[in-house]
């Protein structure tokens, strides 16, 4: 895998407003916010899209989906609700091939269309 701009914000080459951190995820905002809390959380571990996971990677896909329920709740947006968007390649709409999930919230969000 190519090196992307989420590695360089992990290797701290380009700065990031981080929001966590521990040994396998980051977790920061988007610098082009789609709503009031747009947050992107993303595994350490070069993986480029969601058909690249591979099943020792289980757990740790699993640890995204946590990392974005607990900042869900420190944004104070938990309770109200939020979106959680995976992209997957060209049609996916997939912009970074690292990957990363969307954490989106803070508005009332707009039903998903064609």
């Amino acid at each position: 895998m190519s090196e992307t701009i989420f590695t360089k914000i992990i290797k701290r080459e380009i700065p990031a407003d981080i929001l966590f951190e521990d040994d396998d995820i980051l977790a920061f905002r988007d610098i082009n916010p789609q709503a009031p809390t747009h947050v992107l959380i993303i595994p350490k571990a070069e993986i480029a899209t969601v058909n690249d996971i591979q099943p020792d990677q289980a757990e740790l896909v699993g640890r995204l989906i946590l990392t974005a329920q607990l900042i869900a709740r420190q944004e104070g947006i938990a309770d109200d609700g939020y979106r959680l968007v995976v992209n997957c390649n060209q049609h996916g709409c997939q912009e970074v091939f690292h990957l990363h999930l969307h954490l989106i919230g803070g508005k009332q969000l707009r039903g998903m269309s064609k």
